[in-house]
Formats: C-alpha cells, structure tokens, sequence
C-alpha cells in the first residue's frame, strides 16, 4: 500500500493576531459581539470577497512582526491629537477643528485636514493627514475561519505583504501632495505603522529631521508601535514611535535618483532578452 504524506496541522493562531480589536483566540466568535469594532463603536466595516459579512482581522502576524491590515485599528489611539502636538507649525491651534475626506479637482483627497478655525469662521493654519496600513497579497481568510471555528489548518499558508504597490503609489503621492502643501505654507502628515516605514526608509534613503517644525519640512513620517496593553491582558496597543520630517523635493530625489545599475550586468539581461 502507498504511503501517504499528508501535511502536518497548522495553528492559525500562526498566522492571525487580532480579530475584532481581541488577541486570536481558537473558537473566539465575533458574531457574538455583533460585530462591533472596539476602535469604532461600530460594526466593523471590513470586507472578505469569500464572506457575507464582516471580516474583522485586525492584524496578522508576518516573518514575526505584528502588522496592522486595517486602518481603522489606529483609531484606538487619538493620532490627530498626536499630530497636533508633535508637527503643528508654530503656535498650537486656538480652535481645532477636523475636516473628513476632503478633495479638490486637480489635487486628489486627504484623509483628514486638522484646521484651525477663527471667530469669524474662517480657516487659518491647518496640516493635512493621510493615514496608511498594508494590504496582503494572497489571503488569510481561510486561517481566520479555522480559527473562529477552533480547528487547525490542513496545510501551512503562504501569504505577503503588499508592500511595493504602497510604496509605489503612496510615496508618488506624498511628493505631489507635499509640493502642493510647500506652496501653501503648511505640511502633510503620513500616519503609518513602524513596520511600513522602515520599508519606505529602507527603499528610498532620504535626508531625515526630527525638527518636524522646520518650515523646509513639508511632509511627515508618524510612525507607531505595538507594546503590550496593561488595561487589556495579552493585548496590544499602539504607542507613537517616531516624528520625522523632509521635504517633497528631497524624498522625489531619493526616489527617483538612485545610483545606476551596472550596465554591463543591463546589457546581459539585453541579450537574454534577444535570445528568447
């Protein structure tokens, strides 16, 4: 008789964090909850092509980092609060007020647009804010169900992070938006999780400053960090982690300015393509 190889269990819990704001616990039913996001007081708005209902994976776990799937898991810490107190431009607003989505034609969208508002109504000084998580290429969701039903997985899952398509479409985003914000006087802030900006630092070594108040500096890194959560145990919560500030002009030339690959090693890769 043959003899069959079939793979070893797997734990889910390899693979899923968060579900619902809650550490990943087998059987764990967010059904029972309603739904509800912690971060939102509301039902999660999260979605899986595979489900009729919410998918609330908050964060997953990859190559032993916790990383944040969802944006709206930043909402557990008041990070335009944080923006106004770590990256306001001069004074500290008299009346802060905060605008949702907001566009313009030529310009795209923002997030949020912290503005400070006069007596009169009118707007004075004001920071814009783009808030980021990572997409995942592939899919957890069949590791999510084994999980909310309290069984392992038959084989190891293989799964990524969409890093390259952030950077790509992200950062050309934040130079545009960035020289726009220079030549009104004010700055943008990019909210992200610390996982996601080592990723932008270690693909475009841009000139850096901690002085984010400098008016050469027009766009802003915030980055955050998982640390345990002693109001909630086996939890975690973000903590703000760095405020770095540069220029639209110097992160276009990081970016776009590299040194020039060999071109021996071009012309090689030519020919293979001749030869096909």
């Amino acid at each position: 008789m043959p003899v069959w190889n079939w793979p070893l269990p797997s734990d889910p819990k390899e693979y899923i964090c968060e579900v619902l704001g809650r550490p990943a616990d087998p059987g764990f039913d967010p059904s029972a909850y309603s739904f509800v996001c912690p971060f939102l007081g509301l039902r999660c708005v999260k979605r899986s092509t595979s489900l009729d209902e919410p998918y609330p994976v908050c964060s997953i776990w990859k190559s032993g980092r916790r990383v944040c799937v969802c944006p709206k898991r930043f909402n557990q810490v008041d990070f335009l609060s944080d923006v106004v107190k770590h990256c306001w431009p001069g004074n500290l607003p008299a009346n802060p007020k905060v605008a949702r989505e907001v566009k313009m034609a030529g310009f795209g969208n923002v997030d949020f647009v912290v503005a400070d508002i006069d007596e009169g109504g009118g707007i004075g000084q004001f920071l814009s804010v783009e808030l980021q998580a990572i997409d995942i290429t592939g899919t957890v969701s069949d590791a999510y169900s084994a999980l909310r039903e309290g069984r392992p997985l038959e084989t190891k899952k293989s799964y990524g992070l969409n890093f390259d398509n952030v950077y790509k479409r992200y950062i050309m985003q934040l130079i545009r938006k960035g020289y726009f914000h220079h030549h009104w006087g004010t700055k943008i802030v990019a909210v992200m999780q610390d996982v996601l900006y080592e990723y932008v630092r270690s693909k475009a070594e841009f000139m850096r400053t901690r002085d984010v108040r400098d008016s050469n500096v027009n766009i802003i890194f915030m980055s955050y960090s998982y640390e345990d959560d002693p109001e909630n145990p086996g939890g975690k919560r973000f903590a703000l982690s760095e405020v770095e500030g540069t220029s639209h002009s110097n992160l276009q030339q990081a970016v776009l300015y590299k040194e020039a690959p060999d071109r021996e090693k071009f012309c090689k890769q030519i020919g293979k393509a001749l030869s096909r």
